[in-house]
């Protein structure tokens, strides 16, 4: 499979440079009916589509690239239970009955990403070693011991570590003390973006790569999607696009914000040097406003990332930060060589939480997972799916909300800008 990058500092992807062989699905050439259209090959359109197609329901997705290409085969690869917010704020936010479903809803979403890998027998290196959440000063730690006593009242399995457990796990002394997840663990992204992109195929859902959606409009009570190749006449749509999110409805592009995320990674790391590193498989992502995530890949090299930016010579400036970060929590890797540097954009939405919409009947999407979408993309793809599959709003795990587009959302690069540069300070700062 190959993957088109934007920018030379995105070309180099971990991903992409040590994928398993996928099959590339071909571009629509034909005027197609089905009952339902997806557009977008992430996480979310792959998991809708396979769960449709066992459904029997007739599928055809539709894909701009190829299944894959975009944040959901380049992001860490961290499978992360649980949303953003607390289990209390989301219980505040929906009310106890809905905010409960959400929140159970969020905590198993890493059991159906392995439940799905293990079903379809998917070749994506995934463990399930935990997820540590490290504190970075004294505000973080309590943070930390208010959301543990919160998930626990909630029967999850999860327990506040001290500083010397906590540097026992990760092998680095830089954390006050941390929060530890077993239910969380990481995959090979982009394999498990083709696993399921297969898996959708096998049941029966018809899949096509290079095929950008140029047009979206009604078709007497269903839906006409155009491509440079043909259309498709459906029934009902699922818009899956995410951090992509251009055009073809703009208001929903104007509902969220995409912040490009970088990551950098080095080469295999000699056991003497990684012996003591995120032990049995953890992955890890600090309390930081412009927090870092780093972990270690089935070969065994470090791989760290965090916040981007745009343009070339601000991103390279933003890998760089990402290696000196992993030189400071790990000195022993001076010396060693960065082999990998790359990205995708993320959908921020400013309530920190997805959003499930149905702008028009007939048309859902959802999108805005907040750096959390290998778990939550693949819950919320089921989801859509049950709602195509005519399950009625009250009836779903997840609120359907109105539209709402982000404020001055025309000046989102300076205003983002300005947000990080205040961010980085508070974090410099402790407060």
């Amino acid at each position: 499979m190959t993957i088109r990058n934007e920018l030379a500092s995105l070309a180099n992807s971990l991903w992409t440079a040590t994928a398993r062989p996928a099959e590339d699905f071909p571009p629509l050439g034909l005027d197609a009916t089905a009952d339902v259209a997806i557009v977008g090959g992430g996480f979310t359109g792959l998991s809708a589509a396979l769960h449709l197609a066992e459904r029997g329901v007739s599928v055809v997705l539709l894909e701009a690239e190829q299944p894959g290409w975009g944040a959901s085969g380049r992001n860490g690869g961290q499978v992360i239970p649980g949303l953003k917010e607390d289990p209390e704020a989301i219980e505040r936010i929906y009310g106890p009955g809905m905010g409960g479903r959400v929140n159970r809803l969020a905590a198993a979403a890493p059991d159906l990403v392995f439940d799905l890998i293990d079903k379809h027998a998917i070749a994506c290196d995934a463990v399930r070693g935990g997820w540590l959440q490290p504190a970075h000063d004294a505000a973080g730690l309590r943070t930390q011991q208010a959301r543990v006593e919160q998930l626990q009242a909630r029967g999850a399995p999860v327990e506040l570590l001290d500083r010397a457990a906590t540097a026992q796990r990760l092998g680095t002394s830089s954390y006050l003390g941390g929060m530890l997840d077993p239910r969380g663990g990481a995959v090979h992204p982009l394999d498990y973006a083709t696993g399921l992109a297969a898996a959708a195929a096998r049941a029966g859902a018809r899949l096509h790569g290079n095929s950008p959606v140029r047009s979206l409009g009604r078709s007497g009570s269903g839906w006409l999607l155009r491509t440079a190749g043909g259309s498709v006449t459906a029934g009902k749509v699922l818009l899956c696009t995410n951090g992509y999110t251009d055009g073809l409805l703009p208001r929903l592009a104007r509902s969220v914000i995409a912040v490009r995320s970088v990551q950098v990674a080095t080469e295999p790391l000699p056991q003497t040097l990684r012996a003591d590193m995120l032990r049995g498989g953890l992955a890890a992502s600090d309390t930081r406003r412009l927090l870092v995530y780093f972990r270690l890949d089935a070969a065994g090299r470090l791989l760290i990332g965090g916040r981007g930016a745009q343009g070339e010579k601000a991103i390279e400036a933003a890998q760089e930060r990402l290696r000196r970060r992993a030189l400071q929590l790990y000195p022993q890797l001076a010396g060693v060589r960065w082999a990998h540097h790359w990205g995708g954009y993320v959908a921020l939405t400013e309530d920190h939480l997805p959003h499930l919409h149905e702008p028009q009947p007939g048309l859902v999407t959802g999108l805005g997972y907040n750096g959390r979408g290998v778990a939550m993309a693949t819950a919320m793809g089921k989801v859509l799916a049950e709602r195509a599959a005519g399950a009625e709003p009250a009836d779903l795990d997840f609120p359907v909300t109105g539209l709402r587009e982000v404020p001055f959302h025309a000046l989102r690069r300076p205003i983002v800008a300005t947000i990080a540069a205040w961010y980085a300070v508070r974090d410099r700062l402790g407060f």
